[in-house]
């Protein structure tokens, strides 16, 4: 006959919502700094290579931004890692930052924090979710702005392509 073993009571503390706050802030915080940076770069390069017409003179700043918000995610999930090492939460900083981009991507893994943060395991996730929205709206601010010029890129006008 088996026994289904009681799960320890999980308990709410506030010290666990501070610091899942206080992440998530310096998250945001890293992550906006971030983004005005890829397009402060952005117009930068753009004004560089405004005169130029091939299709590759208005990608590359499209492929830049990309790698840098890429970088941007993955210097924020270095955040959370370091964490949850101070914590004592995992024995090393790989394992902890494998856990911490796993969950920040929400793709999740076979790791967990212990009891007493687990809450820590859905506001990252959270964080995540806020990140790479914003990383969309940046991403599709610069695309738009790309495929307003085809001419430019294609040599065709504007009318063809509404």
């Amino acid at each position: 006959m088996y026994f289904l073993q009681a799960e320890p009571i999980y308990v709410i503390s506030f010290e666990e919502v501070f610091w899942g706050a206080l992440l998530v802030a310096v998250t945001m915080a890293i992550h906006a700094f971030g983004m005005l940076m890829v397009l402060r770069i952005n117009f930068y390069l753009k004004s560089r290579l405004d005169k130029k017409t091939g299709l590759m003179a208005g990608l590359i700043p499209i492929m830049f931004a990309s790698c840098f918000i890429l970088l941007i995610h993955l210097i924020e999930v270095i955040v959370w890692a370091a964490y949850f090492y101070w914590e004592g939460a995992f024995p090393n900083i790989s394992i902890a930052y494998y856990f911490s981009l796993n969950e920040y991507t929400t793709v999740g893994s076979k790791f967990s924090l212990p009891l007493q943060l687990r809450l820590l395991e859905g506001i990252i996730s959270s964080a995540g979710l806020l990140a790479f929205a914003l990383s969309t709206g940046v991403l599709f601010r610069l695309a738009t702005t790309f495929l307003e010029k085809p001419r430019k890129f294609l040599g065709k006008s504007n009318k063809s392509f509404q």
